[in-house]
């Protein structure tokens, strides 16, 4: 029996280590610090003040007391006789529903609305004292309102017209109200509550003003 001829076994060779064992290391890389490690601080930015910060302050609207025009007084009590008329309509108007259809929800209904009248009749003195005007060098600056408040500068260049208007209540009790019209109807501005000469007087004024401004004097 023949057998297969066996190829020539090749001497062991001894192994060397690689890179990765034992007996080779690769040295040590000395880190380098980061930035925003302890080895290299980057300078701080100095800190520029943004658009709503302390250091831009806006436009200052709360003048001194004494500094605004207020309405008179009288004011409040024109309001309080509208508010009282209103009252009394919804009560009847409440009650002739409820008589009609004899059914409750008319009378909760007309409760609802009479509650919100009396708180109304609680604040109208306070709104009528929050009302009034400045007149400045370049504009007039009207304000109102007492938990929403409202400012508005009406530029005397920009106004169209100036006009009275009085109801038969306000003639009754002597005011007006003094209403500015401009070519931005957000900016149109009605002051109630003045006095008739009063009204008078700051519209002649208004409209001298305007029209030196348009024509450039």
């Amino acid at each position: 029996m023949t057998y297969p001829e066996q190829p020539p076994r090749l001497p062991d060779v001894p192994s060397e280590p690689t890179a990765s064992g034992p007996e080779l290391r690769v040295p040590d890389v000395p880190s380098e610090p980061v930035a925003s490690g302890p080895g290299l601080r980057v300078p701080d930015a100095p800190s520029e003040p943004v658009a709503g910060g302390p250091e831009l302050r806006s436009l200052e609207l709360d003048y001194p007391r004494d500094q605004w025009q207020r309405i008179s007084p009288k004011f409040a009590v024109i309001e309080q006789i509208g508010n009282t008329v209103t009252m009394i309509v919804v009560a009847a108007v409440a009650a002739l529903i409820w008589w009609l259809n004899e059914s409750i929800w008319p009378l909760l209904a007309g409760g609802a609305i009479l509650i919100v009248l009396i708180i109304t009749a609680i604040l109208i003195p306070r709104r009528a004292r929050s009302i009034g005007y400045l007149l400045r060098e370049d504009d007039l600056l009207f304000r109102r309102g007492i938990m929403w408040q409202r400012f508005v500068a009406v530029p005397y260049g920009r106004m169209q017209l100036v006009d009275i208007n009085r109801g038969p209540i306000a003639r009754a009790f002597g005011l007006a109200e003094l209403k500015f019209v401009t070519a931005a109807v957000g900016t149109n501005v009605i002051i109630p509550g003045m006095p008739l000469a009063e009204a008078e007087q700051l519209r002649d004024h208004l409209v001298a003003v305007a029209e030196s401004r348009r024509s450039g004097l």
